[in-house]
């Protein structure tokens, strides 16, 4: 009985070897990554999807704003404010039309003007070159309630031109106008004006407050006309559903105690925003992170995202050692979003905030856990 057994065993043996001289089988396992993922944005103050689903389910304005921002009360302003906003930084003239004056010259507003500049000074000049005037240090364009820039639009308020200090022979191109116009240049950018009234209102608030909050200190404007202030693309942009819910909150802005408050808002929060402290590094009492209950309307109330092993560790190549093992998140805000995490790698192990993990990998939020998938092997 044991002959035959080790003959057979030997046959078995030897054929087992055969097969895997033809056909090769991986010793490797294969490794790939699901970043399971929720909210748009910082989740910081008020959830624009979430203000949608409170607004749906008949909440007011005064509602929405109280519960995002909280201890916070609606106020009006007493007078109006202006505020200047930086479309572009022009490489060479900036040319306008619709002015009826600029630099103490009576303009026709029919005919295009330019503003060029001369050391650290700008000249207004014809459409064909013709020196008109010296503005001094700014040339401030003014027509009958609106202008026209080259290449970027028609805006309410005037322009303005200052010769941009980091860049040589350029200018800063700039719209200065009154916040409520300002405001409905921005509302249908930042918010689908098919939404509902409440928080259309509640949104034109924010977008006053934020604005009077958010100073940037430029060399002659005080925000951008991009994601670093707000989106504005002036006066084409507008609808009449967001131009009314302006009109409707004229004037109102949220206060803290006597000061507006500063009115952060994103997209979309996942479900619960965040405390500001762990996201921009001041704690401040009314950005504190409430629960979202119908942030599910949102797109990107929940994402996921997938990478091979090889991918993951090449995208975070610049925090990690060796290949990427394993994710330990070691400290979330009062979200689960991730405020810093340990990368184990094969070559050791370091550390990288929840910023740099969603630019990283592409994220669309720092709420993220990691999930390891092993196959194979």
């Amino acid at each position: 009985m044991s002959k035959t057994i080790n003959t057979a065993f030997v046959k078995a043996f030897i054929a087992a070897l055969l097969i895997a001289l033809v056909y090769p089988i991986s010793s490797q396992a294969s490794v790939s990554w699901i970043v399971h993922g929720r909210g748009f944005g910082h989740g910081v103050g008020m959830s624009a999807y979430g203000a949608y689903g409170y607004a749906e389910h008949g909440k007011s304005y005064r509602f929405i704003l109280g519960h995002y921002y909280r201890g916070t009360t609606i106020g009006t302003l007493e007078k109006p404010r202006v505020v200047r906003v930086l479309l572009d930084i022009s490489p060479g003239d900036v040319e306008f039309s619709g002015a009826t004056s600029a630099c103490g010259q009576q303009l026709d507003p029919g005919r295009s003007y330019e503003a060029h500049r001369v050391a650290r000074s700008v000249k207004l000049r014809s459409s064909g070159g013709k020196p008109l005037a010296n503005c001094g240090r700014k040339l401030r364009a003014a027509g009958k309630g609106k202008i026209t820039i080259a290449g970027q639009g028609t805006f309410r308020g005037a322009l303005e031109t200052v010769p941009t200090e980091s860049e040589a022979g350029s200018l800063n191109v700039v719209n200065a106008l009154a916040l409520e116009q300002y405001a409905k240049g921005v509302m249908p950018n930042e918010v689908p004006p098919s939404w509902p009234t409440e928080e259309l209102r509640a949104h034109a608030i924010a977008v006053r407050s934020i604005a009077l909050t958010g100073d940037v200190g430029g060399n002659g404007f005080d925000l951008y006309a991009d994601t670093r202030s707000q989106v504005y693309e002036g006066l084409g942009s507008e609808y009449a559903s967001t131009n009314a819910a302006v009109a409707d909150t004229r004037g109102q802005v949220v206060m803290y105690g006597n000061e507006v408050a500063q009115t952060f808002y994103s997209a979309c929060s996942g479900g619960h925003t965040e405390s500001v402290q762990y996201v921009f590094g001041t704690a401040v009492p009314y950005l504190v992170g409430v629960p979202d209950p119908y942030d599910y309307y949102c797109p990107l109330h929940k994402w996921t995202l997938e990478f091979s092993g090889p991918e993951i560790s090449s995208r975070l190549s610049a925090y990690l050692q060796g290949k990427l093992k394993q994710v330990v998140i070691t400290k979330t805000g009062v979200s689960p979003r991730i405020v810093s995490a340990k990368l184990i790698g094969t070559g050791g192990t370091s550390t990288v905030t929840g910023s740099e993990l969603s630019l990283a990998l592409g994220g669309h939020d720092t709420w993220m856990t990691f999930e390891k998938v092993v196959s194979g092997g």
